[in-house]
């Protein structure tokens, strides 16, 4: 195969003059026109070539550096033969402050295409490569998907060495570890993962190695495909890997022992493991009271359950259980439905469908006249749809009810999930009222207490059910009752150090730690 035989000879070791070189990088990277080369005597004395590609360079860095390896040399020794000419010019004349030696062609091509110059030198068989490049990136801005209320007004980007030092920022430990990984047999794309050594659990990071050495894909252009390939189950509509463009909520999973994962090329860093109660959770909620917090919480487990079943439910009770609702009620709904011609479920799905058609368009629609394609979309449509009695104005509301609850979820794939489920629920309460419902809650129950994040359960604390671990799922307690890190966490160093402190002075004898 062609392919094949061009990576068994990219992994071939250096050999020839620079005219070979030149020749087989320009055959093998197709004679590219920002394949850059420059011919020059290094130090006056040694043929060489510098190579990179234009666009991906600061080009007046690499011209200072290249005028430096044109300037004649006083030897610092003499040098024979046998002396390594290449790490000579890398200990002696090179300015850079970032260099190193490689001695294949796979290699040089990583490089080379990773934004680096390449230095080779006649007849050597090694290399040299120098990392002057110059990428362009967006700058630091606030967050897109995660608005802020209160907190940190910056957001992270698509590159990862400035994703990395946001998060080093923020936790200046040298505890914090990093690993990195190419991965993509063509991309070659940087995945890091970072963690806190000694509080993030030494199991999980050796499963989260193995996972990402297993990967075997063309690329990898967005974390989602990293997303995907490292999750427990794939057999599930709920997100079992959380997903963050907020460096301040990697930095808190990271002190609580988690593993965050940056991929080069995209804002949105992952963490693991994560669990059901993560979703309902804002870096907000803390850095406000803890009544505060713990109020807005609710409401967004509040809104979880009515953007889920409020459809389901108006169908179920206006089609099966008519008795539970005040008798002015059903007569006002049955005024309404009176010229209707669909039964309930029918209009519900008509009115939901129509929802995520203007939801998805909303999304792909220009910015400058989404706002009116909304207004049009969600007044004059409705408006005019119970006018012409083809949907009742009960089931108008509902649908808009439901559709703003959707909204309250702080993360996108928990709503997605929930507007999956919704069609679900529907359908059982159409056929079997509200039997289907109970059934439909119980089966996603099972199936959620079945999952797992990194061998975590997907339920904690709730199943199994993990007492010291209630005081951040449903409530935000205060500071103060913040004592321990998350019990899954297999970790020596449960404790925060301020609490680990004030256990040593005997603040806490005596006192149940939670």
């Amino acid at each position: 195969m062609p392919g094949k035989d061009v990576q068994e000879q990219s992994a071939s070791g250096l050999e020839g003059s620079l005219t070979d070189h030149m020749t087989r990088i320009q055959r093998e990277l197709g004679a590219s026109d920002d394949l850059i080369f420059k011919k020059f005597q290094c130090m006056q004395v040694w043929p060489a070539v510098t190579i990179y590609i234009d666009g991906m360079v600061d080009s007046q860095l690499h011209n200072a550096i290249l005028q430096s390896l044109m300037l004649k040399q006083e030897f610092e020794h003499d040098l024979s033969a046998e002396d390594d000419r290449v790490e000579y010019v890398q200990q002696y004349t090179l300015i850079a402050a970032h260099s190193g030696t490689f001695n294949t062609y796979k290699e040089l091509y990583d490089r080379l295409l990773s934004g680096h110059a390449i230095l080779l030198l006649d007849h050597e068989e090694k290399g040299l490569w120098i990392d002057v490049a110059e990428l362009k990136e967006r700058s630091v801005g606030e967050p897109q998907s995660h608005t802020v209320v209160r907190g940190p007004m910056e957001g992270f980007t698509e590159n990862l060495r400035t994703n990395t030092a946001l998060i080093r920022r923020r936790i200046r430990d040298p505890r914090l570890w990093m690993e990195s990984r190419q991965i993509g047999k063509v991309t070659h794309t940087s995945v890091a993962f970072m963690y806190i050594k000694g509080i993030a659990d030494e199991g999980i990071i050796e499963e989260l190695r193995k996972r990402l050495d297993r990967i075997n894909i063309d690329g990898i252009l967005e974390s989602g495909y990293i997303e995907e390939e490292i999750q427990d189950e794939l057999r599930t509509p709920f997100p079992t890997v959380y997903n963050t463009e907020r460096p301040d909520t990697i930095a808190a999973g990271l002190l609580e022992g988690r593993i965050a994962i940056v991929v080069e090329g995209t804002p949105f860093v992952l963490l693991i493991p994560a669990l059901f109660v993560q979703f309902f959770q804002s870096a907000d909620d803390y850095y406000q009271r803890a009544d505060i917090g713990t109020l807005v919480r609710l409401l967004r487990y509040l809104s979880f359950f009515i953007a889920l079943l409020a459809p389901a439910l108006y169908i179920a009770i206006s089609t099966f259980h008519l008795e539970m609702l005040p008798t002015n009620l059903i007569i006002s709904i049955a005024a309404q439905r009176e010229g209707v011609p669909f039964p309930a479920f029918i209009e519900a799905l008509l009115m939901e469908i129509t929802y995520e058609i203007l939801r998805e368009a909303g999304v792909r629609i220009p910015r400058t006249i989404g706002q009116a394609v909304s207004i049009v979309g969600t007044l004059v449509i409705g408006q005019a749809a119970v006018a012409a009695g083809v949907v009742s104005a009960a089931m108008v509301i509902v649908v808009s009810i439901t559709a703003i609850s959707s909204y309250v979820i702080p993360e996108n794939g928990l709503s997605i999930t929930v507007r999956m489920l919704r069609f679900c629920m529907m359908f059982l309460a159409a056929s079997f009222g509200l039997l289907g419902i109970w059934i439909g809650l119980m089966t996603m129950v099972f199936h959620l207490t079945t999952l797992r994040s990194f061998g975590v359960s997907y339920m904690s604390p709730f199943g199994p059910y993990v007492a010291p671990d209630i005081k951040d799922s449903i409530f935000r307690m205060p500071w103060k009752r913040m004592k321990t890190r998350p019990v899954y966490n297999a970790t020596t160093d449960k404790l925060t150090h301020r609490n680990a402190r004030r256990q040593q002075v005997g603040w806490f004898s005596g006192r149940r730690k939670s």
